[in-house]
């Protein structure tokens, strides 16, 4: 027998191989485990960023971006020229009174005259013959008169001694009546016709200047036709009227200071005072008519003219303006967009005074604080989440 012969087990000829201790397969199992999670992180975590980084992006792009403005103060408009018409102080048109022919014209345009003046002559034949007339027969009723009062007297004298009737007498003096009657209507018709007669001399109304003539000698003139023989005007001093827009009206008042400017003296401020207004508003075009009074003692303005009046010693609140890009054109009226302090839209109606081109005057709707969204999109609408932009600095901000 071989003493160094391996044993044999108990359960069969050959040695059976060992199983792995349980603490090496736990090693093993946890290594695996350790591995697949760290295959899971690096695939899984990035996908999660990448989705959660996806979903703030789409949150953010939801919430409109926009640029807003604040209202920004305008210009005070009674700087503002205002178109301006020059007039006469007092202007009138002369006319006839007498009809005949013109005999003779003594002012022509551009003379300066005085109340009473002699303008002209009117050569009045006809007149002249009723004038004739009415006064033979204010001697032809004056002499019935005279006989009817010496016939009245005496019936009444024949009536004291019963040698006529009372009827006749009441006759007499009733013929005495009638005759006085008579000679007054023919003297009023005598003083009418002196009086017509009197127009053949045509006069100044008033101190002025001669602007116009429209006769010359030998035309017929007719008396209450509508064409005019002169045309007187007081030029000094002269009145100006303008029409005040609206919104310019609560500043006006009487004694306020203002500036005229011709267009023939650019350049040159001529000084002007309110004294009246019309007190009330033209409703067609929405102005206040105002009449001003300027010096002419040199005779530089000529009435007729076109000028501008700027009001200078008022001072009003100047009226807030906007780009005109803030404004949304609604089937409702004009818009615009203004973001609260929840950075929330609110649309609110504005009522728009001047257009200035890129920016227009806002009388109603917004404040100096608001902020009013610039090119505001058509879906804008009231409660919209918006976020607003960094403002972007001017030149010389910069």
């Amino acid at each position: 027998m071989n003493p160094v012969a391996p044993k044999l087990s108990a359960h069969g000829s050959g040695a059976a191989p060992q199983a792995p201790p349980p603490v090496r397969l736990l090693r093993v199992l946890w290594v695996a485990l350790i591995i697949i999670l760290i295959g899971l992180a690096i695939g899984l975590v990035p996908r999660w960023f990448a989705r959660r980084a996806l979903a703030q992006t789409t949150r953010e792009l939801d919430v409109v971006t926009v640029a807003v403005v604040s209202p920004a103060p305008g210009k005070s408009n009674l700087g503002v020229p205002l178109a301006a018409e020059v007039q006469a102080y007092v202007e009138a048109p002369i006319y006839a009174r007498a009809s005949g022919y013109l005999k003779r014209w003594l002012v022509d345009i551009g003379t300066p005259v005085k109340t009473g003046q002699l303008l002209a002559e009117i050569d009045t034949p006809d007149l002249d013959q009723q004038l004739a007339q009415a006064t033979a027969e204010v001697a032809q009723n004056q002499a019935s008169l005279d006989l009817a009062k010496i016939t009245a007297a005496r019936w009444t004298d024949l009536l004291k001694t019963a040698s006529v009737s009372e009827q006749e007498t009441a006759e007499k003096l009733s013929d005495q009546d009638l005759k006085k009657a008579n000679l007054d209507a023919a003297l009023a018709n005598q003083h009418r016709l002196v009086e017509l007669k009197g127009f053949a001399s045509v006069t100044a109304p008033f101190d002025g200047t001669i602007t116009a003539r429209q006769t010359d000698v030998g035309q017929l003139i007719t008396a209450g036709s509508s064409r005019e023989l002169f045309r007187l005007a007081q030029l000094n001093p002269l009145r100006v009227y303008v029409r005040v827009p609206q919104n310019m009206s609560h500043a006006i008042q009487p004694g306020q200071k203002a500036e005229l400017i011709l267009e023939q003296s650019p350049g040159k401020h001529i000084a002007a005072k309110v004294v009246r207004t019309a007190g009330a508003m033209e409703p067609g075009s929405r102005t206040l008519l105002t009449e001003l009074e300027v010096d002419n003692s040199h005779g530089d303005i000529l009435a007729g003219s076109y000028a501008q009046v700027r009001f200078t010693d008022t001072v009003a609140e100047p009226t807030l303006t906007l780009s005109a890009n803030t404004l949304l054109f609604r089937a409702e009226g004009i818009r615009v967009g203004v973001v609260n302090a929840d950075n929330k839209v609110e649309l609110r109606a504005v009522k728009l005074g001047r257009d200035f081109g890129q920016s227009v005057e806002i009388l109603e709707g917004v404040t100096a604080l608001d902020r009013v969204i610039m090119n505001p999109p058509d879906a804008l609408t009231d409660g919209l989440a918006v976020h607003i932009a960094e403002p972007v600095k001017t030149v010389a901000e910069k």
